[in-house]
Order: structure tokens, then sequence, then C-alpha cells
């Protein structure tokens, strides 16, 4: 038999049969059929070069009926410079996916011709052009969502098999993608399966921290492929090849080592070979094969491996130099011989990335140099080509022409900044930054200097998520300037500094004084779109040091200069902030009116994220007047228009989901406020998910979920420091799981560690002062209710005077804060008349009129916060000295307060309402008990917790109950559960202070 006819590789892939992995291929079959069923799922399948996991993804592709099957494969560094490569290669086959825009940053079929979006003049210096895009975060974001949008529309018609292969090799914003899309795997009909080399995964490998973060998803499973034990690989030779002798298969099961394709190898040369000498390692198995080839067949292998795993025809026949008959008689012999395969678009691809690898790395390193050399000569003719400048970028630095790797490096950084890539063009901003002092002045190129390269590397680095380096960048952009610069080219750079610095907290004074540079640079000159920018950027510096008069100045000037150098993404950031400027004066009607004219002009120019800016600001004008159902609807408005724009997860998007969570917390639709508390993912910074993370604890505080919530609370101390909204939302919901927990020791402290926080970062915040001062007034209250239980007269005392001090905090913060124009607002009053309310408990059971006005404080539309007080009020009312006059009060106020907790399933309220009726003999409901729908124990469980708070042990409670130790182990684990606690103790503590206890 020669080796041109063997029937081992004369058929790739399913051809090849598939042994011992029924279990492997059993589990992928199962996952697939949950999708089928509307569970979506991705399955990360892992194993060595060879072991054969393309042959188990051919299987499942080929036995999945009614199936969708899209498949992508990441190629090796340097081979493309195309981001995103994979999913291109898996969705370019589709059809009618024109309604999704975004998606021809994926698919340049797409793009309309000559596009080219308004309101991105003036963006960078000649050469580095942003394209199509006017705003930092917006095409990432917009790609993304495109992506998942399409994968769900087609899971609706079809079951869709998403495969994307050598994930070791993904470029990071194929990473970023990819978890994107993981992270919101719910119900579609999909499944993502992804095969990458674990042998390849060093301990910097990019790729392993993405992994640690996927397999936490639970929609994502990780599937090891092992290699062959030595039964399955004397199987799988067998099957491979029935004529070879005994002693031969024996010895290639043994050294394949459990490898498919090295034993697939092995069986090649044992075809050929004499056979009683095989080749013991992999590479000289490969390499034999090739040293049997012609002269001419051996040249064009080496020539095809300098390009990478796959490369085309044409390029191919130019590069190696020979005639079109030598080339096609080279090409025949490498397909007969199985080395190389070729596909319909005239690509030819190695067998498999280990051959190319092997022959790649046999080449001489002068041999090597001249062919990167040639393929650079090549692509330098062909740039039009995609992907060509950042191919040309790797074969010219290979080849040692840096000048031309610098030039190409920034050609490919904005090809992928086009892209919607902006971790790939920064990848190449910074091998051209590398280059750029490695290469000759005259040699440079002239349209593009270091300064403007640092910038544009700070651009993207904003937009790839690492707002630190942004800042780095910018600031050695400002130290690269020269008197060669225009003060306009110097005003951007400094512009892009404050830009970068504004998304940091702690930089304000520098970002101040960097806005202000900027300006001094351009004031005096006439009217330009950096002056414009410039202008729209101290209004808003201006306004945030509540200067508003001279923003006011500024946001004019930058309108009239927008408009007269046609800079409309500038006079649409000046709109955005007069509307602020006039809600902030409380000229509410002309505020309303300048929040549309703004969203319009930013709507009109593409100006996205200036657009969300003017939705945020018009939202919370509602939100701080008390208008929450006003507020809800436009913050709704507002989430749809981020979601249509793909922005659901930049700056003002987070800004808008998050009060969307908050605004329908208060209102009371608390299912709307669970979806909105839904995490993004990974493709968003760790503080993102931190705020959002932070905002749902009100939710899971007032549902009862406290031991979670304990954890989260616990978790999110550690980044208070990323930002100070986390510290004020969980310093409040901290305190308050303590209090529901029966720990009011313990909410002080919270309390008290969040208000030193605050003045430490320059405060007081004074509507969030004021929340968690009142939590902590209640706190001592109870503090002061444990003491006087125990007769402890000293504790009681101290636990007092403690809070009448907060409450005089409090009050002071609400006299001198000022928030609002001098006004407190109506959700600032609530929390002051709440706070004077737990004032009045720190000595008995409370005031009525004072908790009346904390329940008509709340009345405006804080649904929980109201029900809350109303609970306390009946408990002040039942401890009045004529409380049989105030029985009937007490009893409305309890069945208000527990019809709402009963409708927005607040466990914790609905068990207080119910122990405090119980106590006063109310029946909360004509129809039924009020006790027996929320007794949280079985009677025996009761029964256990009673001798336990009386002091007995499990073996004591056991012997009374004639029941094991054992058993009573397990109810105390399920009463503990149902309390969130974590000792005995505190269980009965919680049940104590509920009044579940007698």
């Amino acid at each position: 038999m020669t080796c041109a006819s063997m029937p081992l590789v004369a058929r790739l892939g399913s051809g090849i049969p598939l042994v011992a992995r029924d279990r492997e291929l059993d589990r992928l079959r199962a996952a697939l059929a949950r999708a089928g069923e509307g569970t979506a799922g991705a399955v990360l399948l892992a194993g060595d070069a060879g072991v054969g996991k393309t042959r188990l993804i051919d299987e499942l592709a080929a036995s999945a009926e009614d199936t969708l099957v899209l498949m992508g494969r990441c190629l090796d560094a340097g081979e493309t410079g195309l981001p995103y490569l994979p999913f291109a290669e898996a969705l370019g086959t589709l059809k009618d996916i024109t309604n999704r825009p975004a998606l021809a940053m994926l698919l340049p079929q797409l793009a309309l011709p000559a596009e080219r979006e308004p309101g991105t003049e003036g963006m960078t210096a000649p050469g580095l052009l942003p394209g199509r895009r006017p705003e930092q975060d917006v095409g990432q974001l917009q790609l993304f969502d495109a992506v998942l949008g399409l994968l769900g529309d087609l899971s609706e018609r079809q079951r869709v098999l998403l495969v994307v292969e050598d994930l070791h090799w993904a470029d990071a914003s194929t990473r970023y993608l990819l978890s994107f899309l993981l992270s919101r795997l719910r119900s579609q009909r999909l499944l993502v399966v992804c095969t990458y080399r674990a042998d390849d995964l060093h301990r910097s490998h990019p790729l392993r921290p993405l992994l640690s973060e996927l397999v936490r998803l639970p929609a994502v499973e990780r599937l090891d492929l092992s290699p062959f034990n030595a039964a399955d690989a004397r199987r799988f030779v067998e099957a491979l090849s029935d004529d070879l002798p005994e002693d031969v298969v024996q010895q290639v099961a043994e050294r394949s080592e459990g490898n498919a394709f090295f034993a697939e190898e092995l069986i090649a040369v044992a075809t050929c070979d004499d056979r009683s000498s095989l080749p013991s390692a992999l590479a000289d198995v490969l390499l034999s094969r090739v040293e049997r080839l012609s002269p001419q067949a051996q040249h064009v292998v080496r020539v095809a491996s300098v390009r990478g795993r796959r490369v085309r025809h044409d390029r191919l026949r130019e590069v190696a130099g020979m005639s079109d008959v030598d080339l096609d008689t080279a090409l025949r012999e490498l397909v007969q011989h199985h080395l190389l395969v070729v596909n319909d678009d005239e690509v030819y691809i190695f067998r498999h990335a280990l051959l190319r690898e092997a022959v790649y790395g046999d080449l001489l390193p002068g041999e090597r140099v001249r062919l990167h050399a040639a393929y650079a000569r090549y692509l330098a003719e062909h740039l039009d080509e995609r992907g060509a400048a950042a191919a040309l970028a790797h074969h010219a630095f290979q080849s040692h022409d840096l000048p031309q790797a610098l030039r190409a490096s920034i050609k490919a950084a904005k090809e992928a900044e086009r892209a919607g890539a902006p971790a790939e063009s920064l990848r190449y901003l910074e091998k051209a930054l590398n280059l750029w002092n490695a290469v000759a002045a005259a040699d440079r190129p002239s349209d593009v200097d270091e300064a403007v390269l640092l910038r544009r590397a700070s651009w993207v680095a904003g937009t790839a998520g690492q707002p630190e380096r942004a800042v780095a960048f910018a600031r050695s952009a400002t130290k690269a300037l020269t008197s060669e610069q225009t003060p306009e080219e110097a005003a951007e750079v400094w512009l892009r500094l404050a830009q970068a610095l504004s998304i940091l907290d702690g930089n304000e004074e520098e970002h101040f004084t960097v806005i202000a540079k900027a300006l001094d640079l351009v004031y005096d000159r006439e009217p330009s779109p950096t002056r414009a920018r410039v202008l729209a950027g101290k209004a808003s510096s201006l306004r945030q040091q509540r200067k508003d008069a001279a923003a006011r100045e500024a946001a004019e000037l930058a309108i009239a200069d927008g408009r007269t150098a046609n800079a409309p993404g500038a006079v649409a950031d000046a709109l955005g902030t007069l509307a602020i400027l006039d809600d902030h004066a409380m000229r509410h009607a002309e505020a309303k009116e300048s929040f549309e004219r703004a969203i319009k002009s930013a709507r009109e120019v593409g100006a996205f994220n200036n657009e969300l800016r003017a939705w945020y600001y018009y939202g919370l004008m509602h939100y701080d007047q008390g208008e929450l159902a006003e507020a809800a609807r436009v913050f709704n408005e507002a989430g749809n228009r981020a979601k249509e724009t793909g922005l659901t997860w930049s700056m003002f998007g987070l800004e808008i989901r998050i009060l969307q969570l908050l605004v329908h917390y208060y209102i009371g639709d608390w299912d709307y406020a669970a979806w909105a508390s839904e995490p993004p993912g990974m493709s968003v910074s760790s503080t993102v998910l931190a705020r959002l993370a932070a905002a749902r604890t009100h939710l899971t505080v007032g549902r009862g979920e406290l031991a979670e919530t304990e954890r989260l609370i616990t978790k999110l101390r550690s980044d208070w420091h990323r930002d100070i909204q986390i510290a004020l939302i969980t310093g409040g919901t901290g305190a308050e799981v303590a209090l529901w927990r029966g720990r009011p020791e313990l909410a002080v402290e919270r309390v008290t560690d969040a208000l030193e926080w605050t003045r430490k970062l320059g405060g007081p915040w004074v509507l969030a002062d004021i929340r968690i001062g009142a939590i902590g007034i209640a706190a001592y209250a109870d503090v002061a209710a444990k003491a006087r239980r125990k007769r402890d007269t000293e504790a009681e005392e101290n636990a007092v005077e403690a809070g009448r001090k907060l409450a005089e905090h409090v009050r002071l913060t609400a006299r001198n804060g000022k928030p609002r124009a001098g006004t407190l607002g109506p959700e600032g009053r609530a929390w002051l008349a709440r706070a004077n309310a737990e004032e009045s408990r720190l000595q008995g059971p409370g005031d009525p009129e004072l908790w009346r006005k904390a329940v008509d404080g709340f009345g405006y539309g804080l649904v929980f916060e109201q029900a809350l007080c109303r609970w306390r009020l009946a408990e002040a009312l039942l401890g009045a000295e004529a409380k049989e006059n105030h029985r009937d009060e007490a009893a409305e106020q309890l069945r208000l307060a527990d019809e709402v907790a009963t409708r927005l399933k607040a466990v914790p309220l609905q068990e207080a309402v119910a122990s405090c009726a119980k106590r006063a003999r109310i029946t909360l409901r004509a129809d039924e008990p009020a006790r027996e729908h929320l007794d949280l124990f079985t009677p025996r469980e009761r029964a256990v917790l009673a001798l336990v708070a009386s002091g007995r042990t499990n073996r004591e409670v056991g012997e009374e109950l004639y029941i094991s130790e054992k058993t009573v182990s397990v109810h105390l684990s399920r009463i503990m559960a149902k309390l969130g606690a974590s000792r005995r103790a505190e269980a009965v503590a919680i049940a104590y202070d509920r009044g579940l206890l007698e």
C-alpha cells in the first residue's frame, strides 16, 4: 500500500472512527437536548493537542438533527489580524441578518458603502480616525448585544449549536464576547461548545482567568477529554488500519501515548517505512513524513507554515515564487499525502495545527526571516484586504523591517477599533509605541506623532475596560507634547486625560486642573471642534463643582462653537449640561424641555452616551421631586434606549439600570427590580458588578434572603474603595440585615463604619447619611431594649445616649446639607421623620405621633418603607398608656402593613407584623387566623426550639421528645436556615426578638 492510497486519512474528520468517547459524546448530546428544551448551556471541552476534540465535535454536529450548526475557529497569533474571527466565520454564512447594523463591524458585507456616523469630527489626528463610532464605549457593546440578539432570534426558530474551536488562540475581543454571551445564557435554545488545548495554558496564559470565571456560571460546564488508556489506544489503532502486523499495532498504540492524532501519524509512517523502527517523538513523526516529499512539495509546505494554519492559493503562489504548474503539482502531492486539505474558498489548511507547528519550528532562522519578508512584500501591495494590516505588522516585525511594522501596526489599530475590538486595537498601538523609538525619525509616519498614539492608546484602553491604563497612557501623552503641536492638538491631549480621570473616583482635583489646562490652550482661539469639546467638558466639570453660573456660561459657549465649527457631539453634550443646570435651579418646566431637546439632539447625531446621560438626569429630576411613577417611566424608556443602542452596560447605561432597580424597589414592583438586578457578566468591570450587587441588597434584605445577603455584604466591604455608592448603599442594608437577624450590636458597628467612611471621603452625602443614621438609631433602640430585658441599666443608658447623639447628627446633616437648592427633598424628609420616630423608641415603644409623621413621609411612593413604619406605629399605639383607645388604629396599621408585606413577599416584615398581631391578639385577616399561614416552624421544630431556648443540650432535647440526637440536629439546622442564623444561640435570640418564642 502506498502512502497516498492509505484508507486512514483519506477522509478527514468523520472518516476517523470515534473510539472510547461514548461518555463524553453522551454528555454533549444531553447538553444539546437540554438546549432544545429551552435551557441554554455551554460546554468547555479541554484536552491536549491531538487528543480528538475536533473529531468529537464533528460527531456531535453530524448527529444533531433539526439543529443549526455554526462553527468558527481561532487561529494562532500572527496568522490573522481579524478580531472576533470565530464569530465572523460562524455567522458569515447566515442570511437575513441585515436588520442588525452593528453586525457590520463583524461582517463587513453588511456595511453601507462609505458609511460614516455624524459626530466623529476632530476626534483623532489624520490617519487615526475612529471610523464609525462617535463615542468611546459604543461599538463593542453594540456588537455584543447584536450577536446575542441574533443568536436568540435564531434559537427561536431552531435549536442552535455554536462551536468555537481552539479557544487557547482567541484574541482578547473574542474572549470578551464569549464571556458576554455565556453570562447571558438563559432560556435560549442554544448550546455553545468551546474547545481548547489544556496543555497550552501556561500560568500567565490570558485564557486561564477567563476559564476560572466561566466555570462558575450556572450554565457552563467543563468536559475534559483525556488521552486513551492502553486498551482504548489499541482499539483505536486497530480501527484505523486492519493490515498492520500485531507487533506494529502494539508498538503504535504504546508510542501514541493515548493521543489520537499521534496514533494516526504513526500509522501513516508505519504503512510507508520500515515497520521495525518507528520515530519516538511527535515532531520526528511529522517531519519524517515531510522529508519523504519531493523538494517542490517540501518548499511549498514550509512557505505555507510561515503564513499560519491556513493560506490562500493566490498568496501561496506569490510567496512561493513557483510557476502555476509546479505549484499545482506540489499542492496535489501535499493533499494526496494528507498534509494539507483544501476548502471551497481556495484556502489550504494544515490538517492539524501540530503539523504546521512542527514544520515552522524546523525552519532555519535565515529561511524563516526571508519567507516572512516575502509575505510582507505581498501584503504591502494588498492592504485593502480585511486583516492585511495586522498580518503585515506581524510579518514585517518577524522579518526585522521595523519601519514597515510600525506603519502596519498603526493601521491595524485603526481597523481593529472600527471593528469594535478595542483590546486588539490597544495591542497594536502598544506594539507601535514599542517600535516608535526603535525607528529612525525619518522612517516614521508623517501624519502621526507619539502623543497622538498615546492619546489613542488611552482612548481604546478606556473602551476596553482598563481605566487605570487609560489614565497612564493619557499622562504619558501629555509628557510627549512638544512645541510642534498646535494649541488644538495639545488641548485634545489634555482633554483626553481629563476624560480618563473622570472615570475613576478620587481624581476630581486633578480632573479639574487638567480640563482647565486644556481650556487655557484654546480659550482665545477661533471656534473649532476642539474648542467646542473642551468647553463642553469644562461646563460639565464646573457643574460637578457646583459652580452653576460658570458652568452655564461654558455650556452656552460650547453650543455656539459647536454650531459654528460643525461639532454636533459637543453641542449635544453641552445641551445636556444646560438641562441639568435648569434642574438644579429648580426650573423644572424649563429643565424638562431642555432634557428633551438634549435627548433629541444627541440622538440625531448618534451621540449615544450623551443621549443616555440626558435620559439619566431627566429621570433623576423626577426621582428627586418624589415623582416616582414618572421616574420609573423615564428610566424604563431610557433602559429600552440603552438596550437598542447596545449600551446597557456602558457608564450611563449602568446608572440607568441601577435607578430602574431602585425606583421599582421603592414603588413596590419587586419582580421588575429583581430582573433589573441581574448581573451583566464579565464583559464589564468588577466595579460595575459590585455597584449592581450593592443595589440588589435592598431587595434581598426585604425578601428575607438574610444569609445570602450577609455573605454578599461582607464581600462588598472590600469594594468600598472602588465606588462611594457601594459604601453608601451597603452601609445601610448591612445594618438592616443585622437588625432582622437580631444582632443590633453588629448593626451599630456597620452604621458607624459607613458614616466614618463618608466623612473620610469628604462627606456628608446628605440623603445617604440621613438614611444610614436613621437605621443606626433603630439599632441603638434595639440594643437598649435588649439591655432593658436583661435589666442592664448601664448598657441601656449607653445605648440611649449614643442613639440621641446620632439623632442629633442626622438633624444637623439635614439642616446644613442643603442637597438641592436648600431643600431636602421628599425622600430626605421622610428618612428624617423616621430618624425622629426611631429616637422615640430609645426608651420605650415609641411616640405614635412621630411614627404617624414617618408613615405620611413615605406616603409619596416608598411602599415598603411606609409599611415598615406602619408596623412601628402599631407597636407605638399598642404601647401607649391608653392603648385600648388605640387598638383599632393599631389593627388597621398592622393589616395595611401585612397586605404590603404579603404582596412583596417581604418575609421578615411579615413575621414582625404577625408577631405583633399575635401578642396583641389582633386578627390580621377576616378569613383565617393570621398566625397559621405565617408560622415558620413545624410543631416539632417549635418544640425543639423551645427546649433549646430553655438551655437543653441536643441529647436532652432528644430524650424529652423521644427522638434521636441526630434528628434534633437536623431540626435545628432547618430552624437556623429559616431564621438566617449561624448558631443555636443566635437562632434563639432572633426568634425571641421577632416574637416567635413566648
